[in-house]
């Protein structure tokens, strides 16, 4: 089971904004705000993989299209977990 499907079976009824195609990228939610949290260390792998981008152009992307982006008060939480 994904994260994800973790969270929908325990958060049924609420409104989740989900970013697309980073679904392997959740780690969690606040439960507080109902706010999915991904990582950006996943987020950028999946970058690199999936879309052929190289670290930096992955990390470009991720900055300004991803991160950069206010979608309302469900937006998700980014965690910058980079080592």
């Amino acid at each position: 089971m994904s994260k994800l499907d973790e969270i929908i079976e325990w958060y049924p009824d609420e409104d989740l904004m989900i970013a697309d195609g980073l679904d392997n990228a959740i780690v969690g939610i606040d439960p507080y705000k109902m706010l999915i949290i991904y990582s950006v260390e996943k987020v950028l792998e999946i970058l690199v993989e999936r879309d052929e981008m190289t670290p930096d152009q992955a990390i470009e992307f991720f900055e300004f299209n991803i991160a950069g982006s206010y979608v309302g008060p469900k937006t998700p939480i980014w965690l910058d977990d980079l080592t």
